[in-house]
């Protein structure tokens, strides 16, 4: 956790960063709204009213630990065609920000420095939203195409009922090393020189290292991310995904492209991965967000290559905390204990 007694500089940066945002225009400024003290309090202020009728574009980004990645993401953004209306930047901590200048970039933006955990952090980031906002949530690790929030909002202005949508991944990482910016990027020019397919097909969950949804539906019924996954906060893209799909359509676009660098520094240990593998698919069946079948089939592919993997395990990846995990997470739920949150009590 961020100490502000070793790095009074920093303490004094987080203070001025709380009191402003990084705003343009000042007909674009944010309207500034109290935020929730706790998981408990109520997440929006009521009666909010649609500032003008032309739509945002709202990037959104929840990061932490990984101050060596965020900034070179955050910067690739300037080279979208159509840029941002506004980025948040949901943080665990101002360390995070690594050596970005938010006031050096050419678009306005929010920073919400908050509790660590991507469900916590996104709905941090939802706290600032207007009705007519689309708004898309990316990785701290994911590279768009130029053109890809001008393809998301064709993708929205083209079909009113279309409530979330997911882009192409080109390349990803997360199955192995990982890739850096440079070989990224590198990865992103050659593969986006290819011609799309210009398809929108209906999708069971977007992915969310790049989910895009209308804020209007979220806000109007009020759905969050479950905060009671904790940490990594697995299967939460596919949670929030189930939870829309009944208000609308949702897609996946092949115009909308990136590349997911799958950046391993900063993620949750292999124990507690392991343990949410069995743990929250357990759950978010009960919840009723996911089938049985889906369920089902996760665990037991988790599982089975967790095994296999950790009979000669890479160095980037812990397979074998993660088969703990999972052996923890079968006992509990042999036991009629197990529960997402149980990995806090876990030791990696």
């Amino acid at each position: 956790m961020h100490d502000p007694n070793r790095h009074p500089d920093l303490q004094d940066k987080l203070n001025r960063l709380r009191r402003q945002s990084f705003a343009r225009p000042a007909a674009e400024a944010e309207i500034s709204l109290p935020r929730p003290a706790s998981r408990d309090t109520p997440k929006r202020a009521p009666g909010r009213r649609l500032v003008n009728a032309r739509p945002r574009m709202v990037v959104a980004i929840a990061s932490a630990n990984r101050p060596g990645i965020l900034p070179e993401t955050v910067r690739s953004i300037a080279q979208q065609d159509r840029r941002p209306d506004l980025l948040i930047l949901s943080l665990a901590a101002l360390d995070d920000i690594g050596d970005l200048a938010p006031e050096h970039l050419p678009f306005p933006v929010e920073i919400v420095v908050g509790q660590k955990g991507a469900t916590r952090q996104r709905n941090g980031a939802l706290d600032l939203l207007r009705p007519n906002d689309i708004v898309l949530f990316l990785d701290d690790d994911f590279l768009m195409a130029p053109d890809y929030l001008s393809r998301t909002l064709e993708v929205f202005g083209a079909d009113p009922e279309v409530v979330m949508a997911t882009g192409t991944v080109l390349a990803d990482g997360i199955g192995g090393p990982g890739f850096d910016h440079a070989r990224g990027a590198r990865m992103l020019e050659r593969l986006n020189g290819t011609p799309a397919r210009d398809r929108v097909v209906p999708t069971y969950a977007a992915y969310g290292c790049n989910m895009a949804f209308r804020a209007s539906v979220v806000l109007e019924r009020n759905i969050s991310f479950d905060e009671a996954l904790p940490l990594y906060s697995w299967l939460e893209d596919v949670d929030f995904s189930r939870r829309l799909a009944p208000f609308g359509k949702l897609v996946k676009s092949g115009r909308m492209r990136g590349v997911h660098l799958g950046t391993k520094t900063g993620r949750t240990p292999g124990v507690f991965l392991g343990y949410s593998q069995i743990a929250n698919p357990v759950y978010l069946l009960k919840k009723g967000s996911i089938s049985r079948r889906h369920a089902y089939e996760m665990m037991a592919r988790n599982s089975a290559a967790n095994l296999v993997r950790s009979l000669n395990p890479p160095r980037w990846a812990d397979y074998r905390g993660r088969l703990r995990g999972n052996l923890l997470a079968l006992r509990d739920l042999l036991r009629g204990r197990v529960s997402p949150e149980r990995i806090l009590e876990l030791t990696p």
